[in-house]
């Protein structure tokens, strides 16, 4: 026989635990009167299962003083992904007496069977398996296929109406222990089939009664909304239509007034016109008579716009020809300024040159002569080095004239005493010409 994982087995048996609990929790409910209270065996039983459920591959989280096993910290997450769950949430936080996470989560999933929420909230959990991760290993309940079964059996406990009081009732300290008695058969139970298939006519006729509430009344709502919506709309239009009415009637005796207006306009401009015309044929003939001094007067006229126009020209062009040089005298100006710029820079950089130059040759000069004076003491010392040679020479002919043997150890001594002098002379000759140079 092939070994079974450890794990599959404790899912398979949580998930028979939780369809038992949830059929045993509706069949009473429905027999009980479907309004429940905190007091219910079958309802704490349901909230104990689901509380191992969700502890099933629970990591262990590492906290400052011991290592923390909680489960509300996927619950808490269900606000971040359901924004109607964030009223829940800030519930569970202000309630007084609830000291543990363990206990928030109690209060947690007693909100949501009241809100008939459960289902939906931890659907929307599940779904997000990368967050799940973190708060559960790969092999949990929550992480399986088994979760989405126990959140589709959730969903049947819509038909429930809970009245639980979360506030002052001790969840930090309840003891979680599954009572398997309560889903013992016993020979009623298996008597019972018809009953249980008419509970579940019910159940299903009842959700599709919900179901269809929920659908009549958001369109009542929508109904309503738009009923609110033509009732302004038709307000608007009344007054529009009076305030139309209104300005009908005012451009009414408008226009009245201007056509009794237009008469009398047009009587006055009959007579002004008879007046002109007669004024208009004195004029012509006037204008005839004037025509041909005028043409004589324009003739002339054209002649001096003639000349004026050329000379008008002429001067344009010797204007042009003005701008035309000015600006050439400016283009020889800048050039003349960048030319004389660029010649101050170079003599200040020949001056700054001729500076630097002058100093050097002053530091020359004095290392020439600390050079000189050197070379002069080192001369000293040479002619002071020569007397005591010529010293020692002569005290070597003096050291001859004695013992032989005392004359060839003598002879040694001077000898390698005139070869260190000599050294010492040359080294010191060596110094003075590095000096100097």
């Amino acid at each position: 026989m092939a070994v079974k994982d450890p794990t599959a087995v404790e899912r398979a048996n949580l998930l028979n635990m939780a369809k038992l609990s949830i059929k045993g929790l509706i069949e009473s409910a429905l027999s009980f009167g479907r309004t429940l209270d905190s007091d219910y065996p079958p309802l704490q039983q349901f909230f104990v299962v689901m509380e191992h459920c969700l502890k099933h591959g629970l990591k262990v989280r590492k906290s400052f003083l011991s290592y923390n096993k909680t489960i509300w910290g996927p619950l808490e997450l269900v606000e971040k992904l359901y924004p109607e769950a964030e009223e829940i949430a800030a519930s569970v936080r202000d309630l007084p007496g609830l000291k543990t996470p363990l206990g928030r989560a109690r209060a947690w999933l007693r909100l949501a069977l009241m809100q008939k929420k459960m289902a939906d909230y931890l659907r929307c959990l599940i779904i997000q398996r990368d967050l799940l991760s973190e708060f559960y290993e790969y092999h949990a309940l929550m992480m399986e296929e088994e979760g989405a079964v126990i959140v589709g059996l959730l969903v049947g406990l819509n038909v429930i109406d809970a009245n639980l009081c979360v506030k002052g009732e001790d969840l930090d300290s309840q003891v979680g222990v599954i009572d398997f008695s309560v889903y013992l058969k016993s020979d009623d139970d298996i008597g019972g089939k018809e009953r249980n298939v008419q509970i579940a006519a019910i159940l299903d006729q009842k959700n599709y009664v919900e179901e269809l509430n929920r659908q009549l009344n958001s369109t009542v709502s929508s109904l309503h909304a738009r009923v609110d919506s033509l009732e302004k709309s038709n307000t608007k239009l009344i007054e529009e239509l009076a305030i139309a009415k209104n300005n009908i009637i005012k451009l009414q005796e408008e226009n009245h007034q201007l056509r009794s207006e237009n008469t009398l306009i047009l009587m006055k401009t009959q007579h002004h016109l008879e007046a002109t015309k007669v004024d208009v044929e004195a004029e012509l003939q006037t204008y005839k008579h004037s025509r041909q001094g005028l043409d004589e007067m324009y003739n002339e006229a054209r002649r001096q716009l003639r000349e004026e126009s050329q000379l008008r020209q002429d001067m344009e062009n010797e204007l042009v020809v003005q701008v035309s040089m000015k600006h050439e005298i400016e283009l020889a100006m800048k050039l003349l300024e960048k030319d004389i710029h660029e010649k101050q820079d170079t003599l200040i950089g020949l001056r700054q040159q001729l500076d630097e130059v002058k100093a050097i040759n002053m530091e020359m000069y004095q290392k020439l002569q600390v050079s000189e004076d050197a070379m002069k003491e080192k001369n000293e010392i040479i002619g002071r080095l020569e007397d005591k040679t010529n010293q020692i020479n002569a005290a070597m002919k003096q050291l001859e004239q004695s013992d032989k043997d005392l004359l060839t150890q003598t002879r040694t001594i001077a000898m390698s005493f005139v070869k260190c002098a000599s050294n010492e002379a040359q080294h010191q000759y060596k110094l003075v010409k590095d000096i100097s140079f």
